[in-house]
């Protein structure tokens, strides 16, 4: 586990106080050390970043510049994932359904079997975006044959992307995001326990509306949700604004003894607890996953641009970069990510 932040240092915040702007936070007085097997960016041009650690192996996908197929790759160590050989599971047909763009990979071992949720456009429609699950034939997700097991049922045949999938005491939710009809947002996030991979086992509850100023700024949206339980408390951060240097991380918070379905029991951040650090030169930092390394450190894996000006949109501007840095934890147990780091070997404090 990361080491606490000096009590005297930091502002101490409850689960549901105001989170601070990340530019307002002092540096830790001590100089940095640093660990020079794991370097920024980890791995370059892969987007939506998730590390997934199964059997002290930690497993790696995420969005290809040509959103066009899903890849994985494995390693026994965080630092190794950057020069580990890259394996395609799974590549879009030539038209047709799901021959359009393919976002956000995550891969998840439950119930004895590997799975991966993924959202795809359709060949004619390459937006129309929907969740759907692969699933492997075999135990190593490496050497397994992998086969669509079937698409996500939500209520609504809307836009829907996102899905990330965590156990809760005993029980397996899926987390995603979706356009709701009614609803003039661009994506709201959703919470239901789950029946088999691809159905739900109840009716939704939606968590989050990008309804602060920060979550709308180019587009009105909250997504990339992903799962952290620590100290006594359950926290999803989720992604929100367009995908240039304005987009940035979200948090919602709870006790973890609480129902995970009752919206009420959830506390959104005011502001954001991530977003693009000038000084580092890290842009649009987002679509976070948290693993914890071979050395029982916990970690924010994200990605993020070295520049801020795009030509065109930034949706096709190829350069979001796979990057990961230490968590730290306040106090009450909330945590504390700082501000994206610079590029080069990941600080140890």
């Amino acid at each position: 586990m990361a080491e606490r932040i000096d009590p005297l240092r930091r502002t101490m915040l409850s689960a549901g106080a105001a989170l601070p702007l990340l530019s307002t936070l002092p540096r830790a007085a001590r100089a940095h050390e640093h660990d020079e097997r794991i370097v920024n960016p980890l791995i370059r041009q892969r987007a939506d970043p998730q590390i997934y650690r199964h059997d002290d192996i930690f497993y790696f996908t995420g969005s290809v510049p040509e959103y066009d197929r899903i890849v994985l790759r494995s390693s026994k160590t965080v630092a190794g994932l950057a020069d580990a050989q890259e394996k395609v599971l799974w590549h879009r047909p030539e038209s047709g359904r799901m021959a359009g763009y393919i976002w956000a990979p995550e891969v998840h071992f439950f119930d004895g079997r590997w799975h991966v949720y993924f959202a795809a456009g359709n060949g004619d429609e390459p937006f129309h975006i929907r969740t759907y699950v692969l699933q492997a034939d075999g135990p190593d997700p490496m050497r397994a044959n992998w086969s669509l097991l079937g698409q996500l049922e939500t209520p609504w045949d809307t836009f829907t992307l996102d899905c990330t999938s965590f156990e809760h005491k005993g029980q397996r939710y899926v987390c995603w995001a979706q356009q709701e009809p009614g609803i003039e947002t661009n994506s709201n996030l959703y919470l239901a326990p789950l029946a088999t991979p691809t159905t739900l086992a109840a009716k939704p509850t939606r968590l989050s509306m990008p309804n602060l100023p920060w979550e709308r700024r180019g587009f009105k949206v909250n997504e990339g949700p992903y799962f952290l339980a620590r100290n006594g408390k359950v926290f999803i951060t989720y992604s929100a604004s367009a995908t240039d240097a304005r987009y940035c991380v979200g948090m919602l918070s709870a006790p973890d003894d609480v129902d995970l379905m009752d919206a009420g029991k959830w506390v959104k951040s005011p502001m954001p607890v991530f977003a693009t650090s000038e000084a580092h030169h890290v842009y649009g930092p987002g679509h976070n996953s948290f693993v914890v390394d071979e050395k029982g450190r916990d970690l924010i894996v994200y990605h993020g641009r070295d520049y801020k000006e795009i030509k065109g949109d930034p949706l096709f501007d190829p350069n979001r970069h796979a990057r990961v840095q230490l968590i730290h934890y306040r106090e009450d147990g909330t945590p504390y990510f700082g501000e994206p780091v610079a590029n080069g070997p990941m600080p140890l404090d």
